[in-house]
C-alpha cells in the first residue's frame, strides 16, 4: 500500500510542477514545442526563435489574467 501512496505523491508533484497555476501556459508550451519540431523537420528553415516568441506572448497574458482576478 505504501507504494501506491508514493506513486500518487509522485504524480501529484509532477502535475503541479508542469501544469502549475495556469494550464493554458502549459498547453501553449507543449504546442510551441510541437510546432517548432514540426516546422524544423518539415522545412529547411531554423525555427528556434518560435519558443522565445511564444514566451514573450504567453507570460504577459498569464500575468494579466492573474492580476485581473485579484481586482
Amino acid at each position: 500500500m505504501k507504494v501506491l501512496g508514493w506513486f500518487k505523491s509522485f504524480g501529484v508533484f509532477w502535475y503541479d510542477f508542469i501544469i502549475g497555476d495556469d494550464w493554458r501556459v502549459a498547453v501553449g508550451v507543449v504546442l510551441g514545442l510541437a510546432g517548432t519540431y514540426w516546422l524544423t523537420h518539415s522545412t529547411s528553415g531554423a525555427f528556434w526563435w518560435l519558443l522565445p516568441a511564444l514566451v514573450v506572448v504567453l507570460l504577459p497574458v498569464s500575468i494579466y489574467r492573474v492580476t485581473r482576478r485579484g481586482r
